[in-house]
């Protein structure tokens, strides 16, 4: 059976930024009840707390992040960077534990966002990229949807079961 990495605040737990989540949606609760889905936040995972300062990354390409050329700042100018790459980390052994090859990933977030993200100013300006843990999942052959792809993810699903 195929398991899949899920964003832990897809599945309602209450570990976004501001303290709050998204779901639960049925699917995802389906697979989880299946048992195929194993949770993260990578935000929580690489150290930050719940709630805590919203954060972007200037450009919104989180491989950046990873290759040492870009930051992730929180509202507040702090450079937050380290726990970002820390929890895309914490995915990427997950993944390789659990030979995962299929992500369901928060959307336009910095750490899970899968095509597009905010552009660094806090002003709500959106731009083609990926969040941080998003781009070391790509980089590993991972499948990345978010929660508003779920159909997608379905079809994939099916046919990494099948085989393909």
């Amino acid at each position: 059976m195929q398991k899949i990495l899920v964003s832990r605040c897809l599945l309602g737990h209450r570990v976004r930024y501001d303290g709050g989540s998204h779901g639960p949606f049925d699917l995802l609760a389906r697979w989880q009840a299946q048992g195929r889905v194993v949770a993260l936040c990578p935000e929580v995972a690489g150290g930050l707390p719940t709630p805590r300062p919203p954060a972007e990354i200037p450009g919104g390409r989180g491989g950046r992040v990873l290759d040492g050329l870009s930051q992730v700042f929180t509202v507040h100018g702090e450079d937050v960077s380290a726990a970002f790459i820390r929890g895309a980390e914490q995915a990427v052994e997950l993944v390789r534990a659990h030979d995962i090859r299929l992500a369901i990933l928060k959307a336009r977030s910095p750490s899970c966002g899968n095509r597009e993200n905010y552009d660094g100013s806090f002003s709500g300006m959106r731009v083609p990229g990926e969040g941080v843990t998003a781009a070391a999942l790509k980089r590993l052959g991972v499948l990345v949807f978010s929660e508003e792809e779920l159909d997608a993810a379905a079809v994939c699903l099916a046919g990494l079961e099948a085989g393909g």
